[in-house]
């Protein structure tokens, strides 16, 4: 058993030793790769995050505010999840620039740290319209009939791997009850 080697007197033997060495290498590298990418995209967490279908504007403690609700529908938790909250609509500067689209941050807690969320349950998110409020002077009618987005960003990593995701949501139209806004 010991006397038969490979030798550069026949090269079939080296080619034979080789091929299989070398397609062994490259299907180990693909395998790797899979579940690299497997492991790496943590869009589908991001796909069980839930967001209501329309955000509101009512009375909460006494106060106006703007509200939507997002949930998770997973039982593993998201680790350090923040979100945010922007307008985007047009805008008329006072030099008669026009700027289409304008985007203004929607205070959501970030003063407070409210804006930090713990996911066991559904949570209902604020913004309270106050005078730093970009929808403080306008009115119901106004705020039915304008043209204008709302984008909400939450943001965490995901418990078992530590990567981070990003789900967005977008609210066109805002609902206003009858009795909660006295504008």
């Amino acid at each position: 058993y010991g006397h038969r080697v490979i030798t550069d007197q026949c090269p079939q033997g080296t080619v034979l030793l080789l091929l299989p060495a070398i397609l062994g290498s490259m299907v180990n590298a693909f395998m790797v790769g899979c579940m690299f990418v497997k492991i790496s995209q943590p869009n589908k967490r991001a796909e069980t995050l839930v967001f209501s279908s329309h955000a509101v504007v009512a009375l909460r403690d006494e106060r106006l505010c703007l509200m939507f609700r997002v949930g998770d529908l997973r039982d593993s938790h998201i680790v350090e999840a923040s979100i945010r909250a922007k307008l985007i609509r047009s805008k008329q500067t006072r030099e008669g620039e026009f700027i289409p689209l304008d985007q203004t941050d929607l205070s959501v807690g970030f003063e407070t740290g409210d804006d930090r969320l713990f996911l066991v349950s559904p949570l209902v998110i604020s913004h309270e319209i106050d005078e730093r409020s970009p929808f403080w002077d306008v009115s119901r009618h106004q705020l039915e009939k304008d043209d204008f987005e709302i984008v909400v960003i939450l943001e965490g990593m995901v418990e078992a791997t530590g990567m981070t995701y990003q789900a967005r949501s977008l609210y066109t139209d805002i609902g206003v009850p009858v009795q909660g806004c006295h504008r």
